[in-house]
């Protein structure tokens, strides 16, 4: 398995010469810079590629292998394949980066919101902070500050009490937080930052689409672009919403194995592959996380790992260290070590330990959040060690 690293570009506070440092080999990367749903050049990629891969004398030398993410258009979510001029951009982008010899895509298909908390230093135990998921904030939100209609119908009496009880006790300033971390993007998000108006003209979009007709866009999306990936020997990996359950009223449809399953199911060509995050599912109690690993092995091309902890009921949850939260971090890794000594060197799974706690001196520093550089330094090592007790020594 080999050991990857998110690196957010030139202007990420992480350089590369820290990531080194890491031990990490691998970069993923994208051209955050680009507006979503422009077409990335062969040049543009290549320049990044030289960036990342002209080695200094003396260095560790780094490999661009996956491409995190080209973000999918808000207009193939709503119309699928009708978006013809939007997944033509996006295969041309797909070229680009096949043109430069990177030979894996992540992306994901979660509409209007990317990845979703509602705090960024949750401070814990130790002093060091990480990002949480309060279902009653969200829901005081979702009621009171975005005021969705017809948003009472996602929440019983219970929960609409209780976040007026909330929302009643926040200070502006925590409305303004929360309202700016839920609605501005998060780092590496691949939807736009959107005001309050903008979020619920955004939300009305997709009125009448539920779960089937999203699913069925994004099958349209894969029958469009996997004939592109295959013939040009890249992989396409799918990262589960997260959390992997509706938000707004939006349907989600990458959030268990049934949803994975009916997409293979539906596209079984071989670039048709899966982001297999165990922070994401992880959140899912019911979700049997090794036994995810070990149905879709031969479909997991890459894996983001990282650990939650679920508090109270489940709905509310903390990205806890790497080892300590609810998922099997060894029984996942035994799974994902069987299926990779299975493969070629080339065809080596690429991990990374992804998000990882503020502590230490990041705690003094500006940082990107979710990915500050010494708590994914402190997973990377832990996941390695398991990787070395498991007799698997990582690349």
């Amino acid at each position: 398995m080999r050991q990857g690293w998110r690196w957010f570009g030139p202007e990420a506070p992480v350089t590369l010469d820290e990531v080194r440092q890491t031990g990490a080999t691998n970069i993923v990367s994208s051209l955050h810079q680009v507006p979503i749903g422009r077409a990335w050049t062969e040049k543009e990629v290549s320049e990044r590629k030289s960036m990342i891969e002209t080695t200094p004398a003396g260095r560790s030398p780094l490999v661009w292998s996956v491409v995190e993410s080209i973000p999918i258009p808000d207009a193939v979510k709503r119309k699928g394949g009708k978006a013809k001029a939007e997944i033509e951009a996006w295969i041309a982008s797909l070229e680009a980066v096949a043109a430069n010899d990177i030979p894996i895509v992540c992306y994901n298909f979660m509409p209007v919101v990317d990845w979703t908390r509602t705090e960024l230093d949750y401070i814990t135990p130790t002093g060091a902070t990480a990002m949480r998921f309060d279902h009653e904030r969200f829901a005081a939100f979702d009621l009171f500050v975005l005021q969705r209609q017809s948003a009472g119908n996602d929440y019983s009496a219970e929960d609409q009490q209780r976040a007026r009880e909330v929302y009643d006790e926040m200070s502006e300033e925590e409305i303004s937080e929360i309202t700016r971390i839920i609605t501005s993007a998060l780092p590496g998000s691949t939807t736009e930052p959107l005001t309050i108006p903008g979020f619920r003209d955004k939300l009305s979009s997709y009125a009448g689409i539920d779960a089937a007709k999203l699913r069925q866009h994004l099958i349209e999306f894969l029958q469009a672009v996997t004939p592109a990936a295959e013939a040009r020997g890249v992989k396409l990996t799918l990262h589960p919403d997260d959390p992997p359950r509706s938000l707004f009223g939006l349907p989600r449809i990458a959030s268990n194995a049934e949803d994975y399953a009916a997409l293979f199911d539906a596209v079984p060509s071989p670039a048709n592959g899966m982001c297999y995050c165990t922070g994401s599912l992880g959140v899912r109690a019911e979700n049997d996380m090794p036994a995810i690993a070990r149905r879709f092995a031969s479909r997991i091309y890459f894996a983001h790992l990282r650990a939650t902890k679920r508090e109270g009921d489940g709905r509310t949850f903390h990205e806890s260290a790497h080892l300590e939260g609810d998922v099997d971090m060894v029984a996942v890794l035994k799974e994902l070590v069987a299926e990779d000594s299975k493969r070629s060197a080339k065809d080596e799974i690429v991990f990374r330990s992804d998000h990882g706690h503020r502590m230490l001196d990041d705690l003094n520093k500006t940082v990107t959040p979710g990915y500050p550089a010494i708590g994914r330094m402190r997973g990377l090592a832990e996941l390695r060690g398991i990787l070395y007790a498991l007799g698997s020594i990582p690349s």
